[in-house]
């Protein structure tokens, strides 16, 4: 799907949200500023937790605790990870069950974390704001749910 603008990207992840529930794994891929912090943004609105939700790039993994009874988000920025190893020191494994996990950069590192996940790729638009966003499914959780979840 085609979205024109950074809010049209928040508002995108707020809809997303809706359809998230603990232990959802999400890994976002994409190029430098295709607006990964942004979708996350979007989603920490749907989900209600605390903020500010920032790119989480030199503490690796923010968590975000819900403001209304829902799970927790957790923010991983994969980027600066070296492996499997580093990713195993962060023990993501242990709040994913109760949590909505969020992963930038995390593409080739965590998917061995859950059978589940969704796997969202943003593309930036030669010359302009818009970003194409591609969504792709993973495992039993996302078998029956279409190519975009907000809309299905």
């Amino acid at each position: 799907m085609r979205l024109a603008t950074a809010e049209d990207m928040r508002s995108y992840g707020a809809r997303l949200a809706a359809k998230l529930r603990p232990g959802d794994l999400l890994v976002l891929s994409g190029p430098l500023g295709a607006g990964k912090t942004t979708l996350v943004q979007g989603i920490a609105e749907g989900l209600k937790v605390r903020g500010p939700i920032t790119s989480p790039t030199f503490v690796i993994a923010r968590v975000h605790p819900s403001l209304r009874q829902g799970p927790p988000l957790v923010h991983v920025d994969a980027y600066r990870l070296g492996g499997d190893l580093e990713v195993d020191d962060l023990d993501l494994d242990a709040s994913l069950e109760e949590s909505v996990t969020v992963v930038e950069w995390g593409e080739g590192l965590v998917e061995g974390l859950a059978d589940d996940r969704l796997e969202i790729h943003i593309d930036r638009e030669t010359g302009d704001e818009a970003r194409l966003v591609t969504l792709r499914g993973v495992g039993t959780r996302w078998a029956d749910t279409p190519s975009d979840p907000v809309e299905g």
